[in-house]
């Protein structure tokens, strides 16, 4: 059977053999292309029953051909008979019929023949039962080839039909659908094996999509024989000495498409045109900087924004019911734990360089409100907002500048914010956002690769910080047990209490003790490490130290985590399980390898350290309130001074957002709802108003986690041909997964004591798999793979076949050293201009 690539019975009877591309013998096309021109053909036949087209066909012979009546009733008679399929049996009925074989006669294995008196009725159940219907498209029609050899023939009935319309011909396919084209060969003994290789190549003809146009639309003899003459002119021959011809060659995943094949073979005069639009489709699936619709510039003022609302309105109800999936469930869950710990994070390090006029609470209720926002208002809902890099250096350029002047840190930044979000509409209304459009692959590779990096280092550093917090017993020595002990010196009169704070293994002679004690309040039962803390003593002892490996705990568990995530999302593509299970689990990757690793932490008991959440809805710092007043404690003269590093902040603002827009709407996403450049510059700046006014951070669009969101809603098609790989066809684009993460974001104050049981060394390990899985989606790190391998070794890249390997690994080299001047750059307070230097 072929549905796209050939499955052969195995010679056991019991399965199907994997798909495979086919093999032919090249004599066998030859004589194939004799039967088709001197056999029966009969186009756009109008017949609704097999008996019917099998009648026609034997009473349309050339008279030269022409069957005796007696012959042509036998023929009749012996097409008509029932087929009998292959059957698909799962793993449970062969375990089944392996059990029940010795119970069984030798024919056990064909039921259905056992009852010659309905074979319609059995194979048409048969159809009913048959699974493999999952694995065909919807619109499929199928084409029935028949080969064999017949005794009382002396010469060779040969027919190809094509009906009018499809037809449902009983149980003559394996599965219930509608026939068009038939192909018969009934010949005489003694070669049987040249009709069944006939046979194969006239069924892999009809399984080229180019040949099938030509079968469509042939109105003559002629008109098929010049397809087949085309499919022969792009033949490659494979020397018989050079290769096993038994050998099953498997499916490659990307196959070059019918445009593509048909430029390729044009008249030169003629395939000029077609082989640029060709090369201008691979440039533009390797997210090749052209010109778009959303870039083009209107010459009025705000004429891109409305552009932008009136591409979008359409959308607005489908961006809300598209999400109606369980792959969205997955996301949500996905992002939402991203996001937090993206908030606690960069609310710490606000906290500690505003003096926590920004803190952790700070960081969670403007990345709730500022992403809520987004998502309902934005171009490109799809887009995460989070804290950055540079705002950060920025934000603590300006405390530390406002501690020295006197000023009053809050009220300057809320004018900066002021000036930023005039900017940021002037910007709109002039369509500044179409310089985007020159922005190279070279733009985004940098800043992208430089993010992911950034997401890598940060995750590793905050691992190996905790054995700062849970030091490594490196001075254990099992020998030395017997001199292990702890005690709590209490500073209140009370004397000497033992404690627990370590492993006890010897006992002190009391008499060597203090006499304070022997004491009755220091002799209770042996006080616990807080508690000897909470009446203000300290420890002492050689063990007072010891804390369990909680360090080399938490990087099984960040590992664990960071493999786990891996796995399971190849998982999709194994070879295990059926294709439904596989789908789920890549769908839910994350989360299974997050529930994973806490259960794994949970079941061993130590005290890993825990995400924390503030629990209370007031500001960090006791001082501030939550709206911030322009005037009164600054001198006026501050407002007309904020415009210098407004315009500072506005560049950066204006590229991390666009850089990151730019990648997010890449060609090879295959987005259909468009892109929305100056709607989503507008949402970003009057949401800069707002979080100025009330003390929160400052967002924009934050590249791998949005990424990552975008990953994690891929869809590929649903029904796959077997040996063909799942087509990607897009992304779920629609508002609601990532209203619902920051909505959750939001009232995580409110879900602190479920949220404390998650250890944060697993969401380091979420957060490293992000940043490996953003920096794999960029070409620039398959050139640098490049770099180590021969040149024997590399794959067959497009660009290699048109660049040369000097040029690309110049490109790398080139590339490399920009990426590394800016990790340089952003080490230092220089940071905040490097969008810029992007």
């Amino acid at each position: 059977r072929w549905i796209k690539f050939e499955e052969k019975v195995e010679d056991g009877g019991e399965r199907w053999s994997a798909p495979h591309v086919p093999a032919l013998p090249l004599h066998s096309l030859f004589q194939l292309r004799t039967c088709l021109q001197k056999g029966t053909m009969l186009l756009d036949l109008d017949a609704p029953s097999f008996k019917e087209i099998i009648d026609k066909a034997l009473s349309g012979q050339p008279e030269e051909a022409e069957l005796q009546p007696e012959l042509r009733e036998r023929l009749a008679a012996l097409l008509l008979r029932q087929p009998r399929h292959q059957p698909t049996k799962s793993l449970l009925q062969l375990l089944a019929g392996l059990s029940l074989s010795p119970c069984r006669g030798r024919h056990g294995a064909w039921p259905r023949l056992l009852h010659p008196k309905s074979p319609a009725a059995a194979s048409l159940s048969f159809q009913l039962r048959n699974r493999f219907k999952k694995k065909v498209p919807p619109g499929t029609e199928a084409a029935h080839v028949v080969v064999g050899e017949v005794e009382f023939l002396e010469k060779p009935f040969t027919a190809f039909i094509r009906l009018r319309r499809g037809v449902a011909l009983g149980s003559l396919a394996e599965v219930a659908l509608p026939s068009r084209f038939l192909f018969i060969l009934l010949a005489p003994q003694a070669k049987v094996k040249a009709y069944h290789e006939i046979g194969r190549a006239m069924a892999t003809l009809l399984m080229d999509e180019l040949f099938q146009r030509v079968a469509w639309q042939a109105e003559h003899r002629e008109d098929l024989i010049a397809g087949m003459e085309a499919f022969l002119d792009e033949l490659t021959v494979l020397p018989p000495g050079k290769w096993d011809p038994s050998a099953r060659i498997p499916p490659l995943s990307c196959l070059r498409s019918p445009h593509r094949r048909t430029a390729m073979h044009l008249p030169d005069q003629q395939s000029h045109s077609n082989r640029d639009m060709a090369a201008a489709g691979d440039r533009a699936s390797l997210g090749h900087p052209c010109s778009r619709e959303e870039l083009e510039r209107t010459g009025r003022l705000f004429g891109g924004l409305l552009r932008d609302i009136q591409r979008k309105m359409p959308w607005y109800g489908s961006d809300f019911s598209d999400a109606l999936h369980p792959q969205c469930l997955s996301a949500v869950l996905y992002i939402y734990l991203a996001t937090v710990t993206n908030a606690i994070t960069f609310g710490g390090m606000l906290g500690d360089a505003t003096a926590n006029m920004q803190g952790v609470l700070e960081s969670f209720l403007g990345t709730a409100f500022a992403g809520s926002i987004f998502c309902l208002f934005s171009g490109q809902p799809l887009t995460i907002l989070s804290s950055t890099g540079p705002v950060l250096v920025f934000e603590r350029l300006l405390f530390s500048f406002s501690q020295d002047h006197n000023l009053d840190y809050l009220e300057f930044r809320l004018w900066i914010g002021l000036w930023v979000a005039f900017f940021g509409v002037v910007l709109v209304a002039t369509e500044a956002s179409h310089l985007v459009r020159y922005f190279t692959r070279f733009t985004e590779e940098g800043f992208c690769a430089l993010i992911s990096l950034i997401f890598i280092y940060d995750s590793l550093k905050k691992m190996l910080s905790l054995a700062d917090a849970f030091p490594i017993n490196w001075q254990y020595r099992l020998d030395n047990v017997t001199s292990y002990s702890c005690v709590c010196n209490l500073s209140s009169p009370g004397g000497w209490a033992r404690g627990s704070g370590g492993p006890e293994v010897s006992m002190r002679d009391p008499s060597s003790l203090p006499a304070l004690s022997l004491q009755p309040p220091a002799t209770p039962a042996r006080l616990s490490r807080t508690q000897c803390l909470g009446r203000g003593g300290h420890l002492l002892g050689t063990s007072c130290q010891y804390v369990p490996d909680v360090t080399v705990v938490s990087f099984l568990l960040f590992g664990g985590t960071f493999l786990s995530c891996t796995a399971l999302k190849r998982f999709r593509s194994s070879r295990y399980f059926p294709a439904g299970v596989r789908k789920m689990v890549g769908d839910f990757a994350i989360i299974l390898a997050i529930l994973t690793s806490c259960a794994v932490d949970a079941a061993l008991g130590l005290e890993t350290p825990k995400l924390l959440v503030p629990s209370e809805l007031k500001p960090t710092n006791p001082v501030r309130g939550w709206i911030v007043f322009p005037f009164g404690a600054n001198p006026w003269w501050v407002c007309l001074v904020s415009v210098v590093p407004a315009v500072l902040v506005t560049i950066l603002i204006f590229m991390d957002q666009q850089i990151t827009a730019v990648i997010l709407n890449r060609r090879e996403y295959k987005l259909q709802k468009g892109a929305g450049f100056h709607l989503d510059l507008l949402c970003v700046s009057l949401l800069v108003v707002v979080t100025s006014a009330t003390g929160l951070p400052w967002y924009v669009s934050a590249t791998v986690i949005s990424l990552a969101h975008m990953e994690s809603l891929r869809k590929e098609s649903a029904t796959s041909a077997p040996g063909e790989h799942p087509k990607f066809l897009g992304i779920r684009e629609q508002r609601l997964t990532g209203l619902a993460v920051f909505i959750l974001t939001g009232v995580s104050v409110f879900m602190a004591p479920i949220l404390k049981h998650i250890p944060m060394p697993v969401l380091y390990g979420v957060f490293l798999h992000m940043g490996v899985a953003a920096l794999n989606s960029i070409q620039l790190t398959e050139r640098m793979r490049l770099l180590l391998m021969p040149a024997k070794h590399q794959p067959d890249l497009a660009y290699l076949r048109h660049v040369p390997l000097r040029r690309v690994h110049l490109f790398t080299i080139i590339q490399l050293l920009c990426l590394a001047l800016l990790w340089v750059l952003k080490s230092t307070v220089a940071a905040i201009i490097f969008p810029v230097m992007v």
